[in-house]
């Protein structure tokens, strides 16, 4: 009796830890839509909101950090229950830097003054990649999906493809060379959040199968 009393006390802690991980995803999309809008509008009060957001995304990995470890210490999980939570250790770093990523480019915004040429450098459709691909791995995570966390790492040749697009609309476009370097590293900084959006869906299939996914 005792031991189902504490499976379904064990099941419990899992959904919250779940719910948690589900608000620190949805934090990490909110600070990279308004990185963009930031960028558009210059708008640096919305990049000092980002740069906070990104310390309180940090508080979050905390938390959820130690929740893992309660979990793991609170009774013997089953290999399953393990990898979940294993995994959710790995996916929240992931998470935290893309908080930090998010606020690298909000401190970029605003320190620096720039005309942005939304035209010719994609940096917006970077900025929806990178939102999709966090969005579809933390589903892929909570609904156990292997093949949505797979869709999510092949989405990555597209933020990449789009770096190449953000890199070559910059050398052939006029502007000093100080502003061509900022918005390089905004694009940089939006590569980086695919990659980690890539390690969080290997972790998912990891959490799912036991196997790492090298595809």
């Amino acid at each position: 009796m005792v031991d189902v009393i504490m499976r379904e006390y064990y099941g419990e802690q899992l959904n919250e830890l779940h719910e948690k991980l589900i608000a620190m995803g949805k934090a990490c999309e909110e600070s990279i839509k308004k990185s963009y809008e930031a960028l558009k509008k210059k708008d640096t009060g919305l990049a000092r909101e980002i740069m906070d957001g990104s310390i309180e995304i940090s508080h979050m990995e905390r938390d959820i950090e130690s929740k893992c470890m309660k979990l793991l210490l609170l009774q013997q999980p089953v290999a399953g229950d393990l990898r979940n939570v294993s995994a959710a250790l790995k996916i929240i770093t992931d998470l935290e830097r893309i908080g930090i990523n998010a606020g690298d480019i909000a401190e970029i915004i605003e320190t620096v003054d720039f005309d942005f040429n939304e035209n010719n450098i994609p940096l917006r459709d970077m900025a929806e990649e990178t939102i999709q691909m966090i969005t579809d791995s933390m589903t892929a995570f909570v609904d156990e999906d292997i093949k949505l966390a797979r869709n999510t790492i092949k989405r990555d040749d597209k933020v990449d493809s789009l770096f190449l697009k953000v890199r070559e609309g910059l050398c052939s476009g006029k502007m000093m060379e100080s502003q061509r370097l900022d918005q390089l590293m905004i694009a940089k900084y939006y590569e980086r959040i695919g990659d980690h959006s890539v390690n969080i869906a290997r972790w998912v299939i990891y959490a799912v199968s036991g196997a790492h996914d090298e595809e």
